[in-house]
């Protein structure tokens, strides 16, 4: 039997489990997807245990995404770009890297019908995800992607990520203030699509957080393609306002399959049934 986990801290309330397990049941495929608890400090153990046991890959969430690059013999380049790794696979005891959460996005973009090569994105969000999703619309060929940071110090490190990437694409970057809302409207008008990669409009707590980085409606043009990386709640105060606006949306439910699969394929070779895993595990008709 192949095993399979997530590691990172908190782990317990990942779908990958119930996504993976489900995709092993119905290719009849002799493996099992664990989860295992460690921090960056017990990382360095936790991969050396894994090793000896001959798991054959695993996944990483927060907090070891980035201390795990340290741990692989081989790293994608999206991987390099973004000293992040989300997925491990074991080659004999060679470790490669790569990172499928800006895959997710893209697939789920096409999945959706939004254009990434050739366009221009306004992306609101300077986190992990955020950062997954720049560079994998920049190495896609998207023409323009304007970055809307909060703090200072967030704005700074999108722009050294931003740096990192100008050898590998030709994309032009801009980092920007999300306090100007003049050039927040100005771009936007400016995007084919609109990425909330932020937390703001997550439920927390059991309460819906009514926060929308976008200030009202006139922002948004019914042209304009508009995703939402947040999946609790499957609509958010963006997607509503965008929806009433005339836009197409999405939710972050693609994404997140999506990026399970884009691993499921790398350590398997074999495609992950999406559509079952749809409805099986994320309750979804399409």
């Amino acid at each position: 039997m192949q095993n399979y986990y997530l590691i990172g801290d908190p782990v317990a309330h990942s779908l990958s489990p119930a996504m993976h397990n489900a995709a092993f049941s119905l290719l009849d495929i002799d493996a099992r997807y664990g989860l295992c608890r460690a921090n960056e400090s017990e990382l360095k153990d936790t991969v050396k245990r894994l090793r000896e046991e001959g798991a054959s890959g695993w996944n990483c969430t927060m907090p070891v995404k980035t201390a795990m690059c340290g741990l692989c013999d081989e790293l994608s380049l999206a991987s390099v770009i973004g000293s992040s790794v989300n997925t491990v696979k074991n080659e004999n005891g060679k470790l490669y890297g790569d990172t499928t959460d800006g895959r997710g996005f893209l697939d789920a973009a096409k999945e959706a019908g939004f254009s990434v090569t050739g366009s221009s994105l306004t992306l609101l969000g300077t986190g992990g995800a955020a950062s997954a999703i720049l560079i994998a619309a920049a190495l896609a060929g998207a023409e323009r992607i304007f970055v809307f940071y909060n703090r200072p110090e967030s704005g700074r490190k999108i722009e050294a990520l931003a740096g990192k990437l100008k050898p590998h694409a030709d994309t032009a970057i801009e980092i920007l203030p999300l306090a100007d809302q003049a050039i927040l409207r100005e771009k936007i008008e400016n995007s084919g699509l609109l990425v909330n990669a932020s937390s703001v409009g997550m439920k927390k707590g059991g309460a819906g957080d009514a926060g929308c980085l976008v200030p009202d409606r006139s922002f948004l043009a019914s042209r304009l393609d508009v995703m939402d990386i947040i999946y609790n709640p499957r609509k958010t105060p963006l997607l509503s306002m965008a929806e009433k606006a005339g836009c197409r949306t999405e939710n972050g439910l693609p994404m997140l399959l999506l990026q399970g699969a884009a691993s499921f394929r790398i350590w398997t070779g074999q495609d992950m049934p999406v559509p079952a895993i749809r409805r099986l595990v994320f309750d979804e008709p399409r």
